[in-house]
């Protein structure tokens, strides 16, 4: 029957044992799902597949990866198996089988770079997929929540410079609730991170005019640095920072 269906154009072969109904053309989840219904009953969405479908990573046209428990041998054209011995690492998004955010992120702390992982990471916590602790385990030398990658810029930038200071840390003043980019509390120092993706609009100029108001008004003093200054203006901007009183680490 599968046979006579397949030659009428109504069954399309995906996988060995997986068809596609109608046409062949299916979107990204439907790939997705077919690779672990050909995988077997313990097969679950992993690795580059698992980020995509999660939204922490964007696909890429590669292979879908799927692991599978135990130590079956049978592949598939078109997929990528891994194996392993854990059972706790599953759970459902959109109907279909896939590792857990986490886990997802452990498979490929190997395989990305340092700042990919990082920005990965930083994305799972933004969306509450991750917890801290959990984002502090998988970033070697430890996680720091930051919301844009010019804030890791920047931290990248100050790093065994000057001390760590606090990171959007809610600071509340006269009532209102304010979340400095970075503090360093005892120097009563802010730095805020001006992104032209945000900055370069109208209501957000006037907003980060407005809050930096309130910081001086309090006793801060604040420090704006654009994204050529973190990247391309380095000497320059750790010589700013150390004149408004940006706290060295001691010498060696």
């Amino acid at each position: 029957m599968i046979t006579d269906r397949v030659r009428a154009g109504h069954l399309h072969r995906l996988y060995r044992g997986v068809y596609a109904v109608g046409h062949p053309n299916v979107p990204l989840n439907g790939r997705f799902l077919a690779a672990v219904k050909a995988c077997g009953p313990t097969a679950r969405l992993s690795h580059f597949s698992a980020a995509a479908l999660h939204g922490i990573l964007a696909w890429e046209d590669r292979f879908p990866e799927v692991t599978i428990t135990g130590s079956g041998t049978r592949t598939h054209q078109g997929i990528k198996v891994h194996r392993t011995r854990r059972t706790d690492d599953v759970m459902r998004r959109q109907g279909i089988p896939v590792t857990t955010p986490a886990q997802t992120l452990h498979d490929l702390s190997s395989r990305l770079k340092f700042e990919a992982l990082r920005r990965a990471t930083r994305h799972a916590r933004q969306r509450g997929l991750i917890t801290p602790r959990e984002a502090a385990g998988l970033v070697p030398g430890g996680y720091i929540p930051t919301r844009s990658e010019l804030e890791d810029a920047f931290l990248d930038l100050i790093e065994g410079v000057f001390e760590t200071p606090d990171v959007n840390v809610p600071l509340t003043i006269n009532g209102r609730t304010i979340v400095p980019d970075f503090r360093w509390p005892a120097q009563r120092l802010v730095v805020e991170t001006d992104g032209a993706a945000w900055h370069d609009e109208r209501l957000a100029r006037e907003d980060d005019a407005e809050r930096q108001a309130l910081l001086e008004a309090a006793g801060q003093r604040v420090v704006r640095v654009t994204w050529d200054q973190a990247i391309r203006r380095k000497p320059q901007t750790l010589t700013r920072l150390a004149q408004a009183g940006a706290p060295k680490l001691p010498g060696p």
